[in-house]
């Protein structure tokens, strides 16, 4: 199955993505025992852990992936200017739309910043390849957003005749 998907941040849909990463979390678990029984051992949820996302797109004249990992590191910026604290954070919506071009599911990603940039693959001029960016989010959560529901599909009516 062919997934159509786009991914939005600063208000705007950001071009060509082929590949998004999935959303995962992981919750630690902590053991611990019940007073009076210390053969029990109980289980309770830890710290949770919401894994990078990695976006993939071919090369693309859009600048925003380069725009945006240069406010966690921009080098030759000058002397303490390298880092921008101010806007580095991103909130970012990931949507998913059906076979027919509906939107289906949608999920907010909060306070992601880039880990890893990679502005171009390895380059092999006997390859047969295509230029390759990848942005690495650290995020610190995500949700669903419940306010888009499943499209209804459409009826089709035979024509008369």
């Amino acid at each position: 199955m062919n997934y159509k998907f786009r991914v939005k941040w600063d208000g705007r849909y950001v071009a060509g993505f082929g590949k998004v990463d999935a959303l995962s979390r992981t919750s630690e678990v902590v053991n611990h025992h019940e007073r009076g029984d210390p053969s029990m051992v109980r289980k309770s949820p830890g710290q949770t852990n919401y894994e990078p996302i990695t976006l993939e797109r071919g090369v693309t004249h859009d600048t925003e992936f380069e725009k945006w990992a240069k406010k966690v590191w921009n080098y030759g910026s000058g002397l303490c200017a390298e880092v921008s604290l101010r806007d580095f954070r991103k909130d970012i919506i990931i949507e998913i739309y059906n076979e027919v071009g509906q939107l289906a599911l949608s999920y907010k990603v909060y306070r992601c910043w880039v880990s890893e940039y990679q502005a171009l693959q390895e380059l092999d001029a006997s390859a047969n390849a295509v230029g390759i960016q990848t942005l690495t989010l650290q995020n610190e959560s995500w949700e669903r957003d419940y306010v888009v529901t499943e499209p209804e599909e459409p009826t089709f009516t035979e024509p008369e005749q």
